[in-house]
Parts: C-alpha cells; sequence; structure tokens
C-alpha cells in the first residue's frame, strides 16, 4: 500500500471519528489541528485506525505518537510486515 492510499483511508477515518468532511489530513496533523480530538476520541481513533487497516498499534506507540505523519509510518511497517 502506497503512503498515499494510507492518507486517503486515514482521511476517511478522521472524517467518520470526528464527523467533519473538511477534515485531510497530512505529516504534520496533531490534534491541535482538529476540533475534538481530545484523549476520550484519540481512543475512539485509535480504535477505528486499527480496525480500518486490520492492524494492532502497541501502547508504546500510541503515547509516542506525535503527529500523523508518525501514524503513517508506523501503519506502513506493519502492512509491510504482513507481506
Amino acid at each position: 500500500m502506497t503512503r498515499d492510499e494510507i492518507y486517503d483511508r486515514l482521511n476517511e477515518v478522521f472524517r467518520d471519528v470526528f464527523d467533519d468532511e473538511s477534515i485531510t489530513v497530512n505529516d504534520r496533523t496533531t490534534s491541535a489541528d482538529i476540533d475534538g480530538w481530545d484523549s476520550l476520541e484519540h481512543i475512539n481513533l485509535i480504535a477505528a485506525v486499527e480496525q480500518e487497516f486490520g492492524i494492532h498499534f502497541a501502547m508504546g506507540q500510541i503515547v509516542t505518537m506525535k503527529n500523523v505523519g508518525e501514524m503513517a509510518n508506523i501503519i506502513a511497517e506493519k502492512l509491510a510486515a504482513r507481506s
């Protein structure tokens, strides 16, 4: 899966979780950039991303993610490891 394909799917997940069709994420997007992205919604977001990509984040990965780019990197690594 290409990085663009990962972002296409991430955009759909973010739009669904935050109920906002205008959201478009990129490498630098953080919780400060999206209204309603608090700790509770972060849990919902992680669960939705895991379901969308059929992966599971380790707790250490979740707490160290600083932006969506880091999330995309981890997703790409996990998908590549399955191939």
